[in-house]
């Protein structure tokens, strides 16, 4: 079965989950939106240099001296807004014309070392790289050919600003601070909606779990009734196990398949004939072979339900003895499940303190005496020393009870190890 969560716990781990698909999301995201915003600056720096450069390229292409007038103006105040070099190349990718910055020379002649060259080929290329700690845009454009031919290439490097890469960066790290507010802001406006949805869930698993739970107690007392008994014994062997599974320190979802086992322990006895069933008497060696067969028969029955497979610990075993002489399959020591072994000292402490029409109930001190000689030999003698530590209090709550009473004494229970603790209603 798997375990149980309180809504507390539920809405802990949606949080958590949420907040695990945000952080795998959120890079995602923020790595996409700063890929587009660099692109975007990248292309606004093109698009200006483009518009720069064809500015030029009339009078660069009627060859017109660099040094001359007016080209010498306009190229000295162009490049002088942070140009580098410009350079014309023919058709054929033949360097036709170079212009440099004098204020920038050395920087031109470290691009022109170490960079490779943009292909020629009459594509616009851009290019960005850093040249002696600048950061450098290089682009080139096919300039117009009123031939129709493939024209020139006109190739154009410009350092960037050192304010205005500060200004990107600052513009950059707002869109990313952006995308993380309205991605966490997604998250948790969707949290409210995703926990009042799952709410709903809960409540209708609740309700189902419950009803499965009535079923398996229902079923209990019904082959209780048929073995000459009452619903009492399961009631009280299912709360003598609960406070001895306690005692032990097992977790809930122990505790929910030791109940389960307690409450169905000898379903295989629907399949027993009365003759044998309601035997008052000693069984001979076949009968008795054919009483235990309800181990198996159980077993048979709950094996087609996933909910209750966790009962067959209880069911398959717990007449099986701790030094191996047990049935249906001789398991020794801890071969035999904890559940089982816990359930079989609580099974025979009850039978013995209960009257039977072929028995008078013992006293307690004569049924603790009975589990005491038995440690080691029929069952585990860790359990039944801490079990006869909480027997008396247990048995005093308990003995005398009515069925209903014992009923309501389990079913205020329940709730702990099967339901969850807020919302019970």
């Amino acid at each position: 079965m798997d375990a149980v969560h309180t809504l507390g716990s539920i809405r802990r781990t949606l949080l958590l989950r949420l907040l695990g698909v945000w952080l795998v999301v959120m890079p995602l995201a923020a790595g996409v939106g700063y890929w587009v915003e660099v692109d975007k600056f990248e292309e606004g720096l093109v698009a200006l240099a483009m518009q720069q450069l064809r500015s030029l390229s009339p009078e660069i292409q009627d060859g017109a001296s660099a040094h001359g007038s007016p080209l010498a103006d306009r190229t000295r105040d162009f490049v002088g807004r942070n140009y580098v070099v410009i350079r014309v190349f023919d058709a054929h990718g033949a360097l036709l014309r170079q212009i440099d910055n004098p204020a920038r020379l050395a920087l031109s002649q470290s691009l022109l070392a170490q960079a490779s060259p943009l292909e020629a080929d009459g594509r616009r290329h851009f290019d960005k790289l850093v040249v002696d700690g600048v950061t450098i845009i290089r682009i080139m454009i096919r300039l117009p050919d009123e031939s129709g031919g493939q024209g020139r290439m006109l190739e154009g490097a410009f350092a960037l600003d050192p304010l205005q890469l500060e200004q990107q960066r600052d513009k950059l790290w707002r869109f990313l601070g952006g995308i993380v507010l309205v991605s966490l802001t997604t998250v948790l406006a969707i949290y409210p909606v995703i926990l009042a949805l799952n709410r709903g869930v809960v409540r209708a698993s609740r309700d189902i779990l419950r009803g499965n739970v009535e079923t398996a107690a229902v079923l209990g007392t019904a082959i209780a009734k048929r073995d000459s008994d009452t619903g009492a014994h399961n009631y009280r062997v299912t709360l003598y196990a609960v406070a001895l599974a306690e005692r032990l320190g097992l977790d809930r979802g122990q505790i929910r398949n030791l109940i389960l086992g307690a409450f169905l322990h000898d379903v295989g006895k629907i399949g027993i004939p009365d003759a044998i069933l309601l035997n008052p008497g000693q069984l001979d060696d076949a009968e008795f072979s054919a009483m235990q067969r309800h181990v198996e028969l159980g077993l048979d029955i709950i094996a087609g339900s996933h909910w209750l497979a966790a009962a067959g610990e209880v069911i398959g075993n717990h007449h099986e003895k701790f030094d191996g002489s047990g049935y249906p399959r001789g398991l020794r020591g801890e071969e035999i499940p904890r559940n089982a072994r816990i359930f079989a000292i609580v099974d025979v402490f009850d039978a013995l303190m209960s009257e039977r029409p072929y028995k008078a109930p013992l006293s307690l001190e004569t049924a603790l005496g009975i589990l005491r000689d038995g440690r080691g030999s029929h069952f585990d003698a860790a359990f039944v020393d801490v079990f006869t530590e909480i027997a008396e209090g247990i048995h005093r709550d308990i003995s005398g009870l009515s069925e209903t009473a014992l009923s309501q004494m389990l079913a205020d229970q329940l709730p702990h190890y099967f339901f969850l603790r807020e919302d019970m209603a």
